[in-house]
């Protein structure tokens, strides 16, 4: 069955580069293998399941030998439905005319069900072909056959499964730049035309998907690097492809708490919104008047944004416990409580004892304001773009809460703590990741397995990407209006290029990034004052290529656990990436 354009196909044999599966069957992704094709290989080599229930799981290569399975049915991945199915999910996911959360949970399951549909209400072509050769068909196919088999070619499997979440990822990447375009047109009534619009999100998404090409190595194929948020996920496509509700216990417990927690969502969501935060204090001083409501309104206060801290709050809303904490190592949980800690007496310390004078201000805020305590008016002191010296001149500098300049501070110290301990702790991981791709010799044992069976997209296709997506910006900045030279573009994917493989690899190895867009508009600001505008898109071209490069290898690294070909996920990211730029500005 032909499922992957001629130019993948036969094109993804190669010999064998670090461990012996020569008994493994080899996948030209053209036919479709049969049952005992599928490859399962455990710890001791045995055929079977490769989760572990006795085990701890505590690094990378625990989680690659006894948590994610090895097993790789053959299946096609790449499929008109899987394909059609992806681009509306792509769309559903991200671009949206409302602000609701969608997690990747639930594009899975929606994916699911259409999938299922899809394979069960049309006519299928596996099971046409069956009764024609049943009957003594013989030669070529008929057509209503082989038209059956392109648009519904079997059951729904895990690989298309997959390339529909990974299609509407690699399209909501593009969502982190939107904001540059909103905020343009909202904030300094410049609204960007579309050639703007399609242009910066593909070359900004395409920019840093050839970066991820090139930092596959150490963070893709090394063991450690596991990304350990997406497990979820990559265990749930599992889970509804390879085991059935009577048989298996897990699946019943998903399917029980799906239907359970979909159900008491109506309550704290419509009936009941108290539910959404719980916070004992502030209910037993619900009379409390003058500076004590607001003092405990600091502190504890927390079910809007920047009330206060929420200190002792509790909630029953789901949607705000979320599960992505869930999967995150100990020492990551560990260090993020610690951190929390630190940043509650901090934020405490600065507003009480009004350094900055920061009592002058909400004790909470993102907002700049006027000396004076009010909102500063950011639209009359930019005209086109560009800084009135004589509106600034009236109104004065901005001001800054003093919650709100701590966190800008800690974003930038963060930066500089992300350096030294990549520099110190795993500097010598990058050198040795790199000798190892070039050697054929890996610790991961589903890299090596896709080494064996699937041919790895070359080198130079990534480098041709980081080309063409860099004209494409460049395109932007010499002939639209974004008050960003062109020099200065080109310094802004210096700074991506030097930080990307630092917070993928953070990212990678402890679920968790850093942030670098303050570090990013500081810069801009240095260098191009009195350029909101020009500031942002600098922003753009490198905070997001950093989060469009970690996402990109996050992607990559479960269609690794997941089986799915390397060139197929190639051709997937990048319809995702182009297909994003448009329908960002449709919806827009």
């Amino acid at each position: 069955m032909t499922s992957v354009p001629a130019i993948f196909g036969g094109a993804n044999v190669v010999p064998s580069k670090a461990v012996d599966m020569s008994s493994y069957p080899v996948s030209d992704e053209k036919t479709v293998p049969t049952p005992s094709d599928a490859v399962v290989v455990n710890d001791d080599g045995k055929e079977g399941a490769s989760d572990d229930e006795d085990r701890v799981i505590v690094t990378g290569y625990d989680a690659a030998q006894h948590l994610l399975s090895l097993r790789d049915d053959f299946e096609p991945a790449l499929t008109f439905r899987s394909i059609v199915v992806a681009s509306a999910l792509a769309a559903f996911q991200a671009f949206k005319p409302t602000s609701v959360g969608i997690s990747g949970t639930f594009i899975v399951l929606i994916a699911y069900w259409v999938g299922k549909a899809w394979a069960a209400f049309l006519p299928r072509g596996d099971l046409q072909e069956k009764q024609w050769t049943e009957k003594g068909g013989q030669g070529p196919l008929p057509l209503r056959i082989r038209l059956a088999r392109f648009i519904n070619p079997g059951p729904w499997n895990l690989k298309e499964h997959t390339i529909c979440a990974v299609t509407a990822t690699s399209a909501s990447n593009a969502a982190a730049s939107i904001t540059v375009f909103t905020a343009q047109d909202l904030f300094y009534n410049l609204p960007p035309n579309a050639k703007t619009v399609i242009l910066s999100v593909i070359s900004i998404g395409l920019f840093g998907y050839g970066l991820s090409g090139i930092l596959r190595p150490i963070c893709v194929w090394h063991v450690e690097s596991v990304y350990w948020g997406s497990i979820p996920t990559i265990k749930t496509l599992q889970g509804l492809h390879w085991q059935n509700v009577k048989s298996s216990k897990p699946l019943r417990i998903f399917w029980y708490s799906f239907v359970g927690m979909a159900v008491y969502e109506i309550f704290p969501a419509y009936i009941f919104p108290w539910l959404n935060s719980i916070s004992i204090p502030c209910l037993a001083s619900m009379r409390a008047t003058g500076s004590t409501a607001a003092i405990l309104t600091n502190l504890f206060g927390g079910s809007t944004n920047n009330e206060g801290l929420g200190l002792f709050s509790l909630t029953l809303d789901w949607q705000y416990i979320t599960s992505s904490s869930m999967s995150l190592p100990l020492k990551l949980q560990v260090h993020q409580t610690i951190g929390f800690l630190i940043c509650f007496a901090a934020m405490i310390g600065i507003y009480y004892t009004n350094a900055w004078d920061a009592k002058s201000l909400p004790f909470m805020s993102t907002r700049l304001w006027t000396a004076g305590g009010k909102a500063y008016p950011i639209s009359k002191i930019f005209v086109g773009g560009i800084l009135d010296k004589t509106a600034f001149a009236r109104f004065g500098i901005p001001r800054l809460t003093g919650s709100f300049a701590y966190a800008m501070f800690m974003a930038n110290a963060a930066i500089g703590a992300m350096i030294v301990h990549c520099a110190l702790f795993w500097g010598g991981d990058f050198v040795k990741a790199y000798k190892s791709a070039r050697a054929g010799r890996f610790d991961d044992r589903h890299h090596a397995h896709m080494a064996k069976h699937y041919r790895e997209v070359p080198w130079w296709w990534y480098v041709l990407i980081l080309v063409f997506s860099f004209f494409l910006g460049l395109v932007v900045v010499v002939r639209e209006n974004v008050t960003l030279p062109a020099w200065a573009y080109v310094l802004a994917l210096f700074v991506g290029i030097v930080l990307a493989p630092l917070s993928t690899l953070l990212l990678a190895r402890f679920g968790n990034g850093v942030a670098t867009y303050n570090l990013s508009k500081m810069m801009a600001g240095l260098m191009i004052p009195e350029r909101p505008v020009g500031n942002m898109y600098f922003s753009a071209w490198s905070h997001s290529v950093i989060n469009s490069c970690a996402m990109m290898c996050l992607d990559l690294k479960m269609g690794e656990y997941l089986k799915i070909p390397p060139r197929v996920m190639f051709l997937t990211q990048i319809y995702g990436t182009i297909l994003g730029g448009f329908i960002n500005y449709a919806v827009m």
